[in-house]
């Protein structure tokens, strides 16, 4: 038989039906030809008969099966029979079948299975709570033509494009080579190491600049018994990580060069909107990001900005739908082989603990708005997208925007950062599968996982609490967040008890198919293998400490580190002096005891005299401005406060009385600043308690001081000062703030004093 596109009656079979076009014609009876008699040149047309249907079954069924026989005999020698594989894909009642664990990423599943698994779970949402039913009515027709869609993908499969490339990826694909293979025991020593003992490399690239790559070293072992199966056959290993080398145009010429399926890669120029005239695939910077991520090694880029923020989100949509396609071709492939085995080989182990292998973070519902349309563009072709729930997810995840107003308008990156829905109280399952993508899938029958801190945080739950589940998080191979410095202005802590809770030991079984599990995974060593992305638009130290201590891939690490030129001081155009006092710290635990104290006594007494009135006291850290109200209230200074719970009146209150100088401090917060950016008028004297985390806040605030905000009737713009207190721990908000070289200076000097002057012609 041709191979090429097979149709599930072709394979299964079934009672032949009455033409009706040929009803009313009488003719004589005539011998019947099976199918395979037809294919093997004898023409025959289907008509008509009244004979009696059991015989003529009977008759069929003996004829079929000498056909077989004779088929079976000539291809004997073949490894592998694909017809029979296809039979024992798609037909139910095949006899002596064995049950094997199919991972969702089949290509799709039957009617009645949909109506069950819609029945048991789809009438849940992503937080398990009950739909009504309109909201079922409303996406009932959606639903259908999605189940019509993939009963398409079940009786159209080209057998021939799958195997070729299935062929392509077992050789030197990437993936295959990060994710098939188990660690060798002196790899694993060496990553379980406290510290990792790795080699650097310090590298230069055209478009991201100075790139640090980290490879984890280990004992090299020879030969030895323990890695030997058996006389013939030498266990594989997984290869070492490597130093990431730029893909070239040659490869981007032909994306299957770099291992992008087939599948996607005629929808990838219209979906990258990013291109210029003149891009084959990627842009530069695309290029160079795909490079590392698709060598399978954690990153961490903190130059992110509004302008490469959709190259950057296309970029990793790419990597993680290929990741995704790879996986499930993977599976499906076992499966269809495994039909006719008892046991499952060693070779076969291809699925995780749980289903779930992709989880992106991101800080508002638009982000994830963005990102699922971009996974739509690339999965699906316009003409052929089939997304399941697309209603109401468009309803739920647009609109809810913030209204800006004409009058004091915010700042250009203000109403950029909180377009679209700024809800960050979100969380949803994709399952992909061949031709359709569903939304809002049960997490553990969903392939893909988008969410917030905020929404993970309540599923997850806390210790002691009855009802809790974090077993989707068990087997997550592809991490990514994005806009990562919006995290430290909701709740950093959020974050960090979701990192905790990756790839612990799952409570249930949730349905898998031990027998399919990849033995890296059941050992545990699930985190060595997850490959971790982050993108921010600064650099924190915070963020600096999760990429360090929470990733651990064995392929090693890249993370791209430019000096700052000029910082933030730079755009300050008040003429003011900007004093830097610098205190010691032992650790990083005595930091905030440290900062606390040189406080107290060595800046607040000066700022205690009448002289040093209306001064704001800018803090980036709720739990300082905690520290700090209290103390002010035991010590019963003249102040009043500004933070993110403040009420409006109360606001209007505090800035109208430090306008006009009735109190002395305005103690006020970072988080406040980011989520209003207020004008606060009247600072004469300003103080960072800390430098803040982002670098535009220092001249935004310091530009507040100018002229035209003052209360002439309060004092005069003679003794306006600057103050800021930092630690060798700050070097990053240093950096961000007067430049990495001058940074280094005044963090190496002697001295603990150091004043620059801002607006000097």
């Amino acid at each position: 038989m041709a191979r090429g596109k097979v149709k599930y009656k072709d394979v299964v079979g079934g009672h032949s039906k009455t033409n009706k076009k040929f009803s009313k014609k009488k003719v004589n009876s005539r011998k019947t030809y099976s199918l395979y008699q037809a294919n093997n040149g004898k023409k025959s047309k289907k008509r008509k008969f009244n004979t009696n249907i059991e015989e003529l079954n009977e008759k069929r069924q003996k004829t079929e099966e000498t056909v077989q026989v004779e088929e079976e005999s000539s291809e004997s020698e073949e490894d592998t029979d694909h017809m029979q594989q296809l039979r024992a894909s798609f037909s139910s009642n095949l006899s002596n079948k064995k049950l094997v664990a199919v991972e969702s990423s089949d290509d799709s599943f039957s009617e009645e299975e949909h109506e069950s698994r819609e029945e048991k779970g789809d009438n849940l949402d992503e937080s398990g709570s009950v739909k009504s039913d309109s909201e079922l009515l409303e996406n009932s027709q959606d639903e259908s033509d999605d189940v019509e869609s993939e009963g398409e993908s079940d009786s159209d499969v080209n057998i021939e494009n799958e195997e070729q490339d299935n062929n392509k990826d077992d050789s030197s694909d990437p993936f295959v080579k990060h994710v098939c293979y188990e660690l060798h025991e002196s790899v694993l020593n060496s990553l379980q190491n406290v510290p990792m003992l790795v080699k650097e490399h310090i590298e230069h690239w055209p478009t991201l600049g100075r790139v640090i790559i980290q490879i984890p070293q280990y004992k090299e072992t020879e030969k030895t018994e323990c890695n030997v199966v058996t006389i013939e056959e030498e266990k594989k290993f997984a290869p070492p990580g490597s130093v990431p080398s730029k893909i070239n145009n040659t490869d981007l010429s032909k994306p299957e060069n770099i291992f992008i399926k087939n599948q996607i890669i005629n929808n990838l120029t219209k979906a990258n909107k990013s291109l210029s005239y003149g891009d084959i695939l990627f842009t530069d910077l695309q290029n160079e990001l795909f490079s590392v991520m698709n060598n399978y090694q954690d990153i961490y880029y903190s130059q992110r900005s509004f302008s490469n923020a959709e190259e950057i989100r296309f970029v990793y949509c790419l990597h993680l739908v290929n990741h995704i396609l790879k996986t499930r071709l993977k599976v499906v492939h076992h499966n269809a082989r495994l039909s006719n085995k008892d046991d499952v080989p060693e070779d076969f182990r291809d699925q995780g603990l749980v289903r779930p292998k992709i989880l992106v973070i991101v800080p508002f519902k638009d982000s994830a708005y963005q990102i699922i349309q971009t996974i739509i563009n690339i999965l699906l072709p316009e003409d052929k997208s089939h997304v399941m729930k697309r209603k109401r997810f468009v309803e739920e995840y647009t609109g809810n925007e913030i209204s800006m107003p004409k009058k004091n308008p915010k700042p250009e990156d203000y109403e950029l950062t909180f377009s679209g829905n700024v809800s960050d109280d979100f969380k949803i399952g994709i399952t992909v599968t061949k031709k359709s993508l569903k939304l809002y899938a049960d997490f553990y029958s969903s392939d893909i996982i988008i969410a917030s801190p905020l929404g993970l945080r309540p599923l997850i739950g806390a210790e002691g609490e009855s009802e809790r589940d974090y077993d989707f998080l068990a087997s997550i191979e592809l991490l990514v967040l994005d806009q990562a410095e919006l995290f430290f202005m909701q709740n950093w802590d959020h974050l960090i008890h979701a990192l905790n809770h990756l790839h612990l030991q799952p409570k249930n079984s949730h349905g898998t198919d031990f027998s399919r599990v990849r033995t890296w995974s059941l050992n545990g060593w699930a985190k060595y293998y997850r490959q971790t992305v982050i993108f921010s638009s600064i650099a924190l130290p915070e963020i600096n400490a999760v990429f360090n201590k929470k990733c651990n891939n064995y392929a090693g690490k890249v993370k791209v580190s430019n000096p700052v030129e000029f910082g933030a001081i730079r755009q300050v155009f008040v003429q003011i002096p900007h004093v830097f006092h610098k205190f010691e710290a032992s650790n990083v635990q005595q930091l905030l005891e440290a900062r606390f104290d040189f406080f107290i006594n060595k800046i607040l007494p000066q700022q205690k005299d009448s002289l040093m009135k209306q001064t704001l006291i800018y803090v980036s850290s709720y739990f300082d401005f905690v520290r700090l109200r209290n103390y002010f209230k035991k010590e019963e200074l003249s102040f009043v406060q500004i933070c993110e719970y403040s009420k409006e009146s109360k606001i209007a209150r505090a800035r109208d009385m430090f306008y006009h100088g009735d109190v002395h401090f305005l103690l006020y917060t970072e988080r406040h600043h980011f989520y209003n950016r207020i004008r606060v008028k009247g600072i004469r004297h300003l103080i960072f308690y800390e430098p803040p985390a982002f670098p535009h806040f220092y001249y935004e605030i310091c530009n507040f001081m100018q002229e035209a905000n003052m209360n002439k009737k309060v004092g005069s713009m003679t003794n306006m000062t600057v103050n800021v207190l930092y630690s060798k721990y700050d070097v990053q908000r240093i950096s961000a703030i007067v430049g990495t070289e001058r940074a280094m200076k005044i963090l190496n000097s002697d001295r603990s004093v150091h004043m620059m002057v801002t607006g000097a012609e």
